[in-house]
């Protein structure tokens, strides 16, 4: 039996890929294993293997051309294995690349897409398509939440990495438009508010200062004091790293994500476990991914499973703002920059550095109160780290 190729889902809300070149010619011999394509998602370009050995026929998707996950693109056919006697490759439609299916012959096996018994009865009530629903769920599977989203939102026409308005306007690359409809997902879907604290950030100056003393920390930021603080702050607080889905709690590691402003858009690579990262750790990693993020070679792990995202602005000359929650993350943070001001300190009037947080919250997973306990706890690590400092 043929072997299809598949458009892989790279991230949990993933609806599209776009083949950006193919490796192999249509007709040629390939090795399960072995690089066959390149395919770009709004947050990665990635190489995707052959599934098997054979030879690759019926390409039914040129390149620069973009389909729904789970499209079959190509096969790979076994020895002996005729295309021609079997399938006859379409063009691919608004839907999808796909195959049409010669009278004599089967259908070739789709994957069958994971979802929740709850996903699956909402699905063939709202008319909605398991399998051009991207799965936020464990796994990847379809959970309820994922069809009324999907059936909430229009049906995308065929997609392409460059759309331009009628009558002219600023071309809108791929990751840009995919950030566009997240955060107006976001933006209407999740119940968010919103809290803001100053804070005296003359300890955490002198931290970065020390650090950079040290070869291994000398490029220390200070993003990476904040990911480190950040991460003790949901240690002692694992509520704000956890998600909303299906009317329940879902818990989740200390993945911090550091929001990085690329060309084509806005992407967050994510520090895995930062909770159990030194400093000098923390600081490797985010300088590696956020190299990746400018070069565009960031990998789907690299993008994947963050449960808490830090936006820092204050590169920019920005005093505060408010960032939109990265769902399905419960909470973000949003910092400016350090700017010295007078402060009342004891009866007096002193200049200190100071520094606003603001962190918006998914109402629905945290409330008011623990809001505030997590910006407390936050604050009060970032105006006395020492239990942090290496």
């Amino acid at each position: 039996m043929p072997v299809d190729v598949i458009m892989p889902a790279l991230g949990m809300a993933q609806e599209t890929g776009k083949v950006l070149r193919w490796l192999k010619a249509d007709g040629a011999a390939v090795v399960k294993g072995e690089p066959l394509l390149e395919v770009e998602t709004d947050k990665v370009t990635v190489e995707i293997e052959a599934p098997a050995d054979g030879t690759l026929a019926g390409v039914c998707v040129p390149e620069g051309d973009e389909v729904p996950v789970g499209s079959v693109i190509a096969l790979v056919l076994a020895e002996g294995e005729q295309l021609a006697a079997a399938l006859e490759p379409v063009a691919a439609e608004a839907s999808g690349a796909g195959f049409r299916v010669a009278e004599s012959a089967a259908p070739p096996t789709r994957r069958p897409r994971l979802a929740s018994p709850k996903a699956r009865r909402l699905a063939q009530t709202r008319g909605v398509e398991l399998d051009t629903v991207a799965g936020s769920g464990p796994g990847g599977a379809v959970v309820a939440a994922d069809v009324e989203a999907a059936a909430a939102a229009p049906r995308p026409p065929t997609l392409h990495s460059v759309t331009r308005p009628e009558g002219g306007g600023l071309e809108v690359g791929t990751v840009w438009r995919v950030m566009a409809e997240r955060t107006t997902r976001a933006w209407q879907e999740v119940p968010q508010f919103v809290l803001s604290r100053e804070v005296d950030a003359s300890r955490l100056l002198s931290w970065r200062d020390v650090a950079r003393r040290r070869p291994d920390t000398e490029r220390i930021s200070v993003t990476d004091l904040l990911v480190k603080v950040s991460a003790e702050a949901l240690r002692r607080h694992p509520r704000v790293a956890a998600s909303w889905r299906e009317g329940a709690l879902v818990p989740g590691p200390v993945n911090v994500g550091i929001a990085v402003a690329t060309e084509d858009g806005l992407v967050v690579p994510v520090v895995h476990d930062a909770d159990a990262l030194s400093l000098a750790a923390i600081s490797a990693r985010r300088l590696e991914i956020a190299e990746a993020a400018h070069s565009g070679r960031l990998r789907p792990e690299d993008v994947q499973g963050g449960t808490f995202t830090i936006s820092n602005l204050g590169m920019y000359g920005v005093d505060a703002f408010q960032a939109i929650v990265n769902a399905p993350q419960a909470a973000i943070l949003a910092v400016g920059r350090i700017v010295e001001r007078p402060v009342a300190l004891e009866g007096e009037v002193v200049v200190r550095p100071v520094l606003t947080l603001t962190v918006s919250f998914d109402h629905r997973v945290v409330d008011g109160a623990r809001g505030a306990e997590f910006l407390d706890t936050l604050a009060s690590l970032i105006e006395e780290p020492a239990g942090l400092v290496e």
